[in-house]
């Protein structure tokens, strides 16, 4: 064969090889398999209302008694709005939808799993009462913050804890290499996203050396990446090398409320004794190996003591939502000898927690909204996303109202436009309250930390929207006085120093059509 003809056969292949494996792979399969359930239910829900007219008076009423519901379910007002609006427009297909998700199965049974093992946890998350103490004796309203978390989520708050924090996943990355070569009795890992690359290639290599060297390697991520990133039995791979791996929640080709909740938390633990967390997921443009969107602007921390336990139970309440046999929580607590590395220093406070959208605790929120409400200098904010209910305006609205220091970094190379045409939508009201935004001009800032009076931080998965306050499983650390605090601080004032601030003119001269845009999706923004 012809030079040119094995060329053009390879161009071919070059060319068609990627559409096809879209068109023909599993992610067209379920796309497909989800639209022809919705066109299903069109087409049902169509005939019903032309061919059985009598039957639309009680349609009428069902829709009546579901927005009767949904106004009483304590739910956040804005979430009921976005089913309420539906419900009203389509009396029939948005009543039945509603009930239909409503009376999911899939959720109500990870519901009832998950509380059980949280009941199995709870003597390893008991509160030290010294600790609440010495808490107290400093800080009032961070004691009062600290019962709020153990009684309503589960968690206590830790001295005895060292904690360091990073401005970027490129400082994270190196770090966690070095504490992963480190461990001796296991490594658990939980992440939202894993795609193949430098960052997880080297991880897996090093996470498969000390498997074969006896250390337990467990690993659980998201079933999104089953769509495009990894493949569907990624598990059996890993299970080869002697980790044990599974999938939360993979997403199936069947309509089902169960899989809007995602797991969006980024943990690491290892023997019990040091954990990380934050925004960093295992792919390469987190670590800037691969530019994406520009500069990616990321954060975590590192938490080595006592506190490394409310990390521990975190991971193990999720991992055993789909195991039958009893875990050995006590098996995998810190080794009682083992003392903090020369030259680190506990200090402060540190609260882990952890935020499930299964209970009816937006505990995410909560901690955002005491942050804001006990400022008294300022509150420093950086998140990748905004888009807010009426709550959160208004303890951004209020804090800015009353002289406190509010300012919040976004991206300015959005990963997402609809995101970020919603986000704009907010800017105008928050800027005439007094908020300052700014926009990071070298790319994307995907970090989530708030920062406050030089005494207190939060740095974790948690983004100032809806899914991430309402819809995700979610986890973080608040810091009170402890090193990682001024950390966090520092690098705000060097991110800021990297960003353009935006003006009240500037968003009123904000081109017309994308205004609107904005303005037509916060309709939908509870759902985003």
């Amino acid at each position: 064969m012809e030079f040119s003809e094995l060329a053009e056969k390879k161009l071919n292949k070059k060319t068609w090889g990627k559409p096809l494996r879209i068109i023909f792979g599993r992610t067209a399969f379920v796309a497909v398999a989800v639209l022809l359930q919705l066109a299903v239910l069109l087409m049902t829900f169509q005939w019903v209302s032309e061919h059985l007219f009598y039957v639309y008076g009680g349609f009428t009423l069902l829709s009546a008694g579901v927005v009767i519901y949904i106004l009483n379910k304590r739910q956040n007002p804005s979430y009921q709005m976005a089913w309420i609006i539906p419900v009203l427009v389509f009396p029939v297909f948005g009543a039945l939808f509603y009930v239909f998700v409503e009376t999911q199965p899939g959720v109500r049974v990870i519901d009832r799993r998950l509380r059980s093992i949280i009941k199995e946890t709870e003597p390893f998350l008991e509160q030290d009462g010294e600790v609440t103490k010495r808490l107290g004796a400093i800080s009032r309203g961070n004691v009062h913050l600290a019962q709020y978390m153990k009684k309503y989520a589960g968690y206590p708050v830790y001295d005895n804890t060292f904690a360091e924090y990073f401005p970027l996943g490129d400082d994270m990355f190196p770090r966690l290499m070095e504490e992963l070569r480190n461990a001796r009795r296991y490594i658990f890992m939980e992440f939202f996203i894993v795609e193949r690359g430098e960052m997880w290639d080297s991880i897996l290599e090093l996470l498969k050396k000390k498997a074969s060297e006896g250390v337990e390697v467990r690993f659980m991520y998201d079933g999104t990446c089953s769509l495009t990133l990894l493949p569907y039995g990624y598990p059996r791979q890993l299970e080869a090398f002697g980790i044990r791996c599974k999938i939360f929640s993979p997403v199936r080709p069947v309509l089902s409320s169960y899989q809007n909740n995602r797991d969006h938390r980024k943990i690491v633990v290892i023997d019990g004794h040091t954990a990380f967390t934050g925004g960093v997921n295992l792919a390469d443009e987190y670590i800037n190996r691969r530019e994406r969107f520009g500069h990616w602007k990321d954060t975590a921390v590192m938490v080595k003591g006592d506190a490394a336990k409310s990390f521990l139970m975190m991971f193990l309440q999720m991992w055993n939502i789909g195991e039958k046999q009893k875990e050995s929580y006590s098996g995998y607590l810190m080794d009682p000898d083992w003392r903090l590395p020369e030259g680190l220093q506990a200090d402060g406070f540190v609260l882990p927690y952890g935020d499930s959208p299964l209970d009816e605790e937006t505990v995410g929120q909560h901690v955002y909204m005491d942050i804001l409400n006990e400022a008294r200098q300022y509150v420093h904010i950086m998140t990748p996303y905004l888009i807010l209910d009426s709550d959160m305006i208004t303890a951004l609205t209020f804090a800015a109202k009353r002289g406190i220091e509010t300012i919040i970094i976004m991206p300015h190379i959005p990963d997402k436009i609809y995101a970020y045409l919603l986000a704009r939508s907010y800017y105008e009201e928050l800027l005439l309250a007094g908020v300052r935004i700014y926009e990071y001009t070298p790319g994307f800032v995907h970090a989530k930390v708030f920062t406050s009076d030089d005494t207190k931080a939060v740095v974790g998965s948690i983004n100032l929207d809806y899914r991430s306050l309402h819809l995700h499983f979610e986890c973080a650390a608040y810091l009170f006085r402890n090193r990682a605090v001024a950390q966090a601080e520092r690098d705000f004032q060097d991110t800021l120093k990297q960003c353009m601030e935006i003006t009240l003119e500037g968003c009123r001269s904000y081109p017309l059509p994308r205004k609107m845009a904005g303005q037509v999706l916060r309709l939908f923004a509870p759902l985003m």
